[in-house]
């Protein structure tokens, strides 16, 4: 997580975190109200790019759709999925440069942005790095008080990185009330 100087807007009434699972093809997005301990789905699916559109377009796309959804749900914060790949580079390029992009429009848009890695993600819902796919799509289901898991993986990704990020922030929150010291200045 980026604690390079910025607060996490919180008020009365909570705060609405953003969560983003990077791709090219698929970008997962989540949204949740935080507030009180509890965290409530406002919206989560995924933006798509045609496979036979060139790179730049597919980029320009996520951009533009994630820069809509941004000033229709108007989220105070993003948190954003890191990459991990051990295999393919040309993959990960483009899945680097669709986070990219995504990033930017929540820049653009004036999001504060955090960074989570896979295994912070998987440890704040679970209390385990290395849980898998399904039990962390039962935790985000439980944790949203839902009757079933979002669909596809990918949104339930990326409202997983919302939760992480709520989690994260009230622990921090927590820390600078206890010992008056600012954790996210």
């Amino acid at each position: 997580m980026q604690t390079d100087g910025r607060q996490v807007k919180t008020t009365a009434g909570g705060t609405r975190i953003l969560g983003i699972d990077p791709g090219y093809a698929i970008l997962g997005y989540g949204v949740i109200d935080y507030q009180a301990n509890r965290c409530r789905l406002v919206d989560c699916g995924v933006l798509t790019t045609d496979k036979e559109m060139p790179m730049p377009a597919r980029l320009k796309s996520l951009y533009s759709g994630l820069t809509d959804l941004i000033l229709m749900l108007e989220p105070e914060v993003a948190a954003v999925e890191e990459l991990f790949f051990n295999s393919n580079a040309k993959t990960a390029i483009k899945v680097g440069e669709a986070r990219g992009a995504a990033i930017l429009a929540c820049a653009n848009c004036g999001l504060p942005v955090y960074e989570y890695t896979p295994l912070q993600i998987k440890q704040a819902l679970s209390g385990y790095g290395r849980a898998t796919k399904e039990q962390m799509q039962e935790l985000v289901r439980r944790v949203l008080g839902l009757e079933r898991a979002p669909s596809p993986d990918d949104a339930a990704d990326a409202a997983a990185a919302a939760i992480c990020h709520a989690n994260s922030a009230a622990s921090l929150n927590r820390i600078e009330r206890a010992t008056g010291v600012a954790v996210l200045r």
